[in-house]
């Protein structure tokens, strides 16, 4: 019996539905309903009623998921037991674009620690590198933002590495800048009125594979003759405060840190290139329990950001 569709069929039952259990499990509704099927069909019997409410438990179907929730804990403390008798150590890993609603997820999801021993990977870089941390580093998750006008590219480029995507986010590019700067008051911003001044931007923002005139097509969105790159995003905010004539397009940012470093948070009304964030991993990748935790963070701070 296979214990994935086990764990299928267990999640569906907590949430009574398959489109909730799918999006929790990060699975496609249809493979989920063709797991449960093979479950109930190597069972011979019917796990659930499909009901117009949800998803309803058969006599059967809850002595299995009794069952099965058993096993599943055994599985996993097994899991935690080495030779010694100690827990196994806690992993997780994760390669991120710099965007400060995902550090704040991270931050949060930190206290969900054990006092088991673990290992915390959490890595801000570009697309190429957090693609190949996934396929041949070893990190478990990536979060992969790109411009909308380029979805198909990506798209064929994860089904070529084996990496399935879940979307996370879509939005459009933030301007922030010290709550001192000459445009700070300013009402109906243009990109045009950011021309005189001094932009901060990632110093490393290569995309794997991408053709370089599409690349360059896509700096188009340039807005300052001058230009300030940093790698590192705390570095990019001290400047954003010292110096009033600088500023920066972000992803939207949690109100606590632009209180922190004095900044102000504009939308420029002629900016019309939208972005999405993907959660991305390997296609055979089960997520574990500290994933889905991160995950519930990560969905928190960008409802509260965006």
């Amino acid at each position: 019996m296979n214990l994935l569709h086990m764990k299928y069929a267990v999640e569906i039952s907590k949430t009574g539905s398959i489109s909730k259990a799918s999006e929790n499990l990060y699975v496609a509704q249809p493979n989920l309903s063709r797991s449960l099927k093979e479950l109930e069909a190597e069972l011979g019997i019917e796990i659930f009623d499909r009901t117009s409410k949800g998803m309803k438990l058969t006599p059967k179907g809850e002595i299995f998921i009794h069952y099965a929730k058993n096993v599943l804990q055994q599985v996993e403390d097994m899991s935690k037991i080495k030779n010694d008798g100690k827990k196994a150590k806690q992993i997780f890993s994760i390669s991120v674009p710099r965007a400060s609603y995902i550090a704040d997820a991270f931050a949060k999801f930190t206290n969900c620690l054990s006092e088991d021993s673990a290992d915390i990977y959490y890595m801000e870089t570009n697309p190429r590198r957090i693609i190949h941390n996934i396929v041949d580093a070893g990190y478990k998750l990536g979060i992969l933002r790109y411009a909308i006008k380029f979805e198909k590219f990506y798209t064929e480029l994860l089904e070529e590495r084996g990496l399935s995507s879940k979307n996370l986010a879509e939005f459009k590019y933030q301007v922030i800048m010290s709550r001192n700067h000459p445009l700070a008051g300013k009402k109906n911003l243009k990109q045009s009125d950011l021309h005189d001044y001094i932009e901060i931007t990632h110093g490393d923002p290569y995309v794997p594979s991408l053709p370089k005139e599409l690349l360059l097509k896509e700096e188009d969105k340039v807005t300052s003759a001058r230009r300030i790159f940093l790698f590192e995003r705390g570095g990019q905010f001290d400047v954003l405060m010292e110096n009033t004539n600088t500023f920066m397009w972000v992803s939207p940012l949690p109100k606590k840190l632009l209180k922190r470093y004095n900044l102000v948070q504009k939308t420029c009304t002629d900016n019309t290139r939208i972005y999405k964030d993907v959660i991305i991993f390997r296609k055979d990748y089960i997520l574990s329990e500290l994933d889905m935790k991160f995950i519930e963070e990560l969905r928190d701070s960008k409802e509260k950001c965006f």
